[in-house]
């Protein structure tokens, strides 16, 4: 699953490394009901690695810098921390991915740690609409709350002295980082039942479209980018989900947010991948009205917008996961 929690967090860490020093690792990882044949390791600002499956594990030594590295099995992503000599040996179910998580060997207790951490920080992403409801004030106090416990979780560990001030350093920043999350999430919760921000863009077919002439519909908005990967990631599902719904009370709008020098490239994409829905191309990237009026600052963002034209949610769930779907059949029962 993807957390935001563990989003903010490994944002705040991709540059982290020592610049020149070069570290030695080792990687191993036995992976049951595995996603995919390969794991792809990512260092602190660069794509690492990819391992391939032999005899049933992933098996890999290479040279990166100390600091906090991810990988991924195509599905699912974890943090890992690597320095000089590690040795790890990891073991894991990928049914129950940060749950089954274990580390062995030299450098595994960094790891155990950021792999309860995942889950510590799972469990709190759960609570995030009740504390959505919270004001300012109290939603400040409850998340300093939470990270002073995690960094003083952290000081009394024993783990590495680098790690932990490093990880101190950080959580600061992520506590920053969610407090900012969470202010956005509640000013997108309060668009909710207001009339939605227009558009008028060119349509991959020819002419234009406007969010008006949808009226009588729901309408699924994906704003997105030929050059952003997650974007890319989500168009197979919403694929399915257009499909899955065709005939149906609700449009399907992607809203690209390409430059115009790009304009090109965003046709002979949406032509070469086959894409469906309406396809519109947005007429000044970031600062065009529909992406400020909605405050947007990350790709890819969805909506849902009402049959009379109201917003139903500034930020829909996604087409990768199953709340689309029951948000869906509840609209359109």
């Amino acid at each position: 699953m993807k957390k935001i929690t563990y989003l903010l967090l490994f944002s705040a860490f991709v540059s982290f490394g020592q610049a020149g020093k070069k570290s030695k690792v080792k990687f191993f990882a036995k992976i049951e009901n595995r996603n995919s044949d390969t794991l792809k390791v990512y260092g602190p600002s660069r794509f690492l690695e990819v391992i391939p499956i032999k005899n049933g594990v992933f098996e890999a030594s290479f040279e990166t810098t100390d600091g906090v590295h991810q990988f991924t099995d195509g599905k699912e992503s974890s943090m890992m921390y690597f320095k000089d000599g590690d040795d790890i040996q990891l073991a894991m179910d990928a049914k129950e991915f940060d749950e089954s998580i274990v580390y062995k060997g030299k450098g595994s207790k960094e790891n155990n740690y950021l792999a309860q951490k995942a889950l510590a920080d799972e469990k709190f992403q759960m609570t995030m609409d009740d504390l959505a409801n919270l004001d300012g004030e109290a939603l400040s106090a409850t998340l300093t709350e939470k990270y002073q416990n995690d960094i003083k979780q952290l000081e009394n560990s024993g783990l590495d002295t680098k790690f932990v001030e490093t990880f101190k350093n950080r959580m600061n920043k992520e506590q920053m980082m969610m407090m900012q999350y969470m202010m956005e999430k509640k000013a997108m919760a309060a668009l909710s039942g207001k009339p939605s921000p227009s558009f008028d863009y060119e349509n991959h077919k020819g002419g234009k479209t406007k969010l008006e002439e949808l009226k009588g519909k729901y309408v699924y908005v994906d704003v997105w980018a030929t050059w952003c990967g997650p974007c890319r990631a989500e168009i197979p599902h919403l694929k399915k989900v257009e499909e899955a719904y065709h005939g149906k009370k609700i449009e399907f709008v992607s809203i690209s947010i390409d430059k115009v020098k790009d304009h090109e490239k965003w046709q002979k994409f949406v032509t070469d991948k086959e894409l469906g829905g309406i396809q519109l191309f947005a007429d000044n990237d970031w600062n065009s009205e529909f992406v400020k009026d909605y405050k947007i600052t990350g790709i890819p963002r969805f909506i849902l917008i009402g049959p009379k034209g109201e917003i139903v949610n500034a930020d829909a769930p996604r087409p990768s996961s199953p709340e689309l779907v029951k948000t869906l059949d509840e609209l359109l029962k």
